[in-house]
């Protein structure tokens, strides 16, 4: 038994758990603690308080996921101001061994172990992951979490991406409108600017610039729950828009790794699983021109875990265990 902190670093919380690994590199996970990034000034700063509230030793072993590129000299988060040097990290931290993967890197650590039951069918074939070829991972958070599992000979390999951040491709006049819209926001609109938690209230406040509607202006959780729950109309439009937007993303992304089969994952999409078959998400999800009917075949599955992230950077451990 290999025991290890897990933590699962977002543009918003910062999740740590003591894990284990079994002999046959199963995780499980202890105590989750949760922390507000913004909180805190850096991620030493956080681990501290994260080790405060665990009292006593901690394991000299950790594996850590990120919400951002890995790989680069000064590791900069996408949506906070933490930044992080790998080559010290794990002295600062007082660690032996040092793990660190992108966010959904780890996500697809996760649904490469995860059992059947907890990936379950959303739309399209009920059928195998394939046992050559590959299979999109992506789910909207804090940003737009994309990565890809690559089975060869039925060996899964987990491939890191920043497919979120591909440029946004507006398929209707609104879209185009709304792309008009932000633009006028931000240097660049890329997909996570439209399919993310935030997105939604970029698609809220876009459609009522263009439509000259009087709405009311929501923090995105409460926008989120009057959307999910339909309370407020015009949320619940704009809500619309972003599964219609999502599917097409998710169906781009697939054809662009291999449409064998498509994973969604993340708290968001969790809450969205009674609404996402009844929208436009596979209708545009499908609509690919000449691959329509292969593209109505592929499998969307949902994986399901309370805390995928810290249960994905565990089973990543396993891969390399010497990365200090």
């Amino acid at each position: 038994m290999t025991e290890i902190i897990a933590a699962d670093i977002g543009g918003t919380n910062a999740r740590f758990a003591r894990a284990r690994l079994d002999a046959r590199g199963v995780p499980t996970l202890g105590k989750v603690r949760k922390y507000k990034v913004a909180d805190y000034p850096s991620l030493q700063s956080c681990w501290a308080a994260f080790a405060q509230d665990e009292g006593g030793d901690l394991p000299t072993s950790a594996s850590i996921a990120f919400a951002t590129a890995i790989g680069r000299e000064v590791i900069k988060l996408t949506n906070s101001s933490w930044t992080v040097r790998p080559d010290t990290l794990d002295e600062e931290l007082g660690l032996k061994h040092l793990r660190l993967v992108n966010d959904f890197e780890a996500v697809a650590h996760a649904v490469a172990r995860l059992p059947q039951e907890n990936l379950p069918l959303l739309l399209g074939e009920d059928r195998p992951f394939p046992r050559d070829g590959g299979v999109t991972i992506l789910g909207p958070g804090t940003g737009l979490g994309v990565a890809m599992i690559a089975f060869d000979d039925g060996e899964p390999h987990v491939i890191a991406t920043e497919g979120g951040h591909l440029d946004f491709a507006p398929l209707d006049p609104l879209e185009e409108k709304i792309l008009a819209y932000l633009r006028d926001k931000f240097l660049r609109v890329s997909t996570e600017r439209i399919v993310s938690g935030p997105g939604l209230n970029n698609i809220y406040k876009a459609m009522a610039t263009i439509g000259h509607e009087r709405v009311i202006l929501m923090e995105d959780a409460e926008l989120w729950q009057a959307a999910i729950d339909g309370t407020d109309e015009f949320a619940r439009a704009a809500f619309e828009r972003f599964c219609m937007s999502y599917g097409s993303v998710a169906g781009d992304l697939a054809l662009a790794q291999g449409p064998h089969s498509v994973v969604l994952a993340g708290g968001l999409t969790q809450r969205m699983r009674e609404w996402l078959p009844h929208s436009g998400f596979h209708q545009r999800f499908t609509a690919k021109g000449r691959f329509e009917s292969l593209m109505k075949s592929v499998p969307i599955r949902l994986a399901l875990h309370d805390e995928i992230g810290l249960y994905g950077a565990t089973a990543a451990f396993r891969e390399k265990k010497t990365c200090s």
